[in-house]
């Protein structure tokens, strides 16, 4: 008896203690207001040149809003439904028109005030987290929308492909 209780004990302290191992603090790798700004720009840019004019919401892996644009003539209404989009990316980490019909169903989703689920947002990954989303509103379509949101990430595409924790 006295054996298998010594066994028991010896187990115990061999076992991983996985608390122990785990850190006190993780990184987080967050964007830069600057690359916000710089993708913001160009998603603006990109819709100018069809001559759409556009409001554009960067927000950070919290869903909060970085860096919001509305060119010169766009509605007014394009800077809430563009903060709404990129907020329902980054918590979806999935763009947007991926997600076309898939909640259909009135309980497939919860009603969570903010969301949106029309084309025009894009998360925004680096070093394999997530940092953010763009969302774009303004635009005749979604595509649209979605298609300037994409030139304004890939302003930036080569600075997250080479980002460092």
């Amino acid at each position: 008896m006295r054996q298998s209780i010594l066994a028991i004990s010896l187990l115990a302290l061999s076992a991983p203690t996985h608390a122990a191992d785990a850190p006190v603090v993780v990184k987080i790798p967050r964007l830069t207001m600057e690359a916000a700004q710089k993708m913001a720009h160009a998603a603006v840019v990109a819709c100018r040149k069809q001559c759409i004019q556009i409001g554009v919401t960067v927000v950070d892996r919290s869903g909060d809003p970085m860096i919001v644009l509305r060119d010169t003539l766009a509605a007014r209404l394009t800077l809430e439904a563009s903060r709404q989009k990129a907020y329902t990316a980054v918590n979806f980490n999935a763009t947007l028109s991926s997600m076309k019909g898939r909640f259909t169903d009135p309980f497939s989703v919860a009603k969570v005030e903010g969301l949106v689920f029309s084309a025009g947002g894009i998360p925004i990954s680096a070093v394999g987290n997530i940092v953010g989303a763009i969302g774009v509103s303004g635009a005749p379509t979604g595509e649209q929308d979605e298609a300037c949101a994409a030139e304004g990430l890939k302003a930036i595409e080569l600075d997250l492909e080479m980002a460092e924790l």
